[in-house]
């Protein structure tokens, strides 16, 4: 650890997506990251599928053995405001970032039009200072009801980056429930692990904590607030929500300090910024007497291998003449 870090400031934004709608979702992530930077903060982490949104309550017209016509019309209005990679959306958010001075983590449904075009994916964002966008991570499992909707990453964007403010990564919601991939961002030697989520359940408070005391890290947890009475009106199957509470998610974000205690938050019931000055310096001292993959690893016992390759269902080789 470099003795020219200090002390610093990182803020979670818990807020709601402008629910099936790329560009003002985008408008909307782009203003929180400037006011976390207004406010000194050097990192800031949205939630996850914060554009367009996590679809939440909605089942797309699926039932095992049948899809229905109005959940192929929602399936297209939300493949349309899915986030091409580079795109303007993203390079909105790159000005953002690098207007407020300020390294940015935001949650997107990615749609990759290269490679699977019919397929979204649950994907993580880092945007640094500079205003570039420096690496990506997709969710390697979605959960539930999330598979009909999203696609599987791989182990190409199990992704750590190194920075100034330290060696910043993570995963997104229930991937935080997979001990090995975990183990393997400990094994990049994350310092800063983020944890964008939809799960506002108390029992996702005690997984964040455990993550913390069990990597020696900081974790920042951000979640979305959001009501039912956001839903565009004339969405096809809103139906569906008629069931729901007026409160969908109540957020619960927070920033944990490598020791498991709760620097900030958890917040409910609104939309918040939640900032922690942390001090790296307080995870050397964390892991005086726990470290996970050094002395408190068994490698004579224990050995995980993970398997970066980009994988593609297509792979055309061609031979030189």
């Amino acid at each position: 650890m470099s003795s020219a870090r200090t002390s610093y400031r990182v803020g979670v934004a818990q807020a709601a997506s402008v629910l099936f709608d790329r560009d003002r979702s985008t408008e909307k992530a782009a203003g929180l990251i400037r006011e976390a930077g207004g406010r000194g903060v050097r990192l800031v982490l949205l939630p996850e599928a914060f554009i367009p949104c996590y679809p939440r309550g909605l089942s797309f017209g699926m039932a095992v053995g049948s899809r229905s016509k109005q959940g192929r019309a929602l399936w297209q209005i939300y493949w349309e405001n899915a986030v091409d990679i580079p795109g303007p959306a993203t390079e909105a958010l790159g000005t953002a970032a690098r207007e407020a001075g300020v390294f940015a983590a935001v949650g997107v449904i990615e749609r990759d039009l290269e490679h699977s075009p019919g397929t979204l994916y649950c994907t993580l964002l880092y945007f640094g200072p500079d205003g570039r966008l420096l690496g990506k991570h997709r969710k390697l499992k979605p959960t539930g009801s999330e598979r009909l909707i999203w696609g599987e990453g791989d182990g190409s964007t199990l992704t750590v980056l190194p920075t100034e403010l330290g060696r910043i990564g993570g995963l997104i919601c229930w991937e935080n429930y997979m001990p090995l991939a975990r183990m393997a961002l400990y094994g990049k030697g994350v310092e800063i692990y983020l944890a964008p989520t939809a799960d506002a359940r108390d029992t996702w408070q005690a997984t964040l904590r455990h993550i913390a005391c069990e990597g020696r890290c900081f974790v920042l947890a951000a979640n979305q607030f959001v009501t039912k009475e956001m839903y565009p009106a004339e969405l096809p199957g809103g139906e569906e929500l008629v069931a729901q509470p007026s409160i969908m998610c109540c957020g619960g974000s927070a920033i944990v300090g490598p020791l498991g205690e709760v620097l900030a938050g958890p917040a409910h019931d609104r939309e918040e910024i939640l900032v922690a000055e942390i001090d790296l310096t307080e995870i050397v001292q964390a892991r005086l007497d726990f470290d996970v993959v050094g002395h408190y690893a068994r490698p004579d016992i224990f050995r995980l291998t993970v398997d970066e390759r980009p994988r593609s269902a297509v792979r055309i080789e061609t031979t030189e003449q």
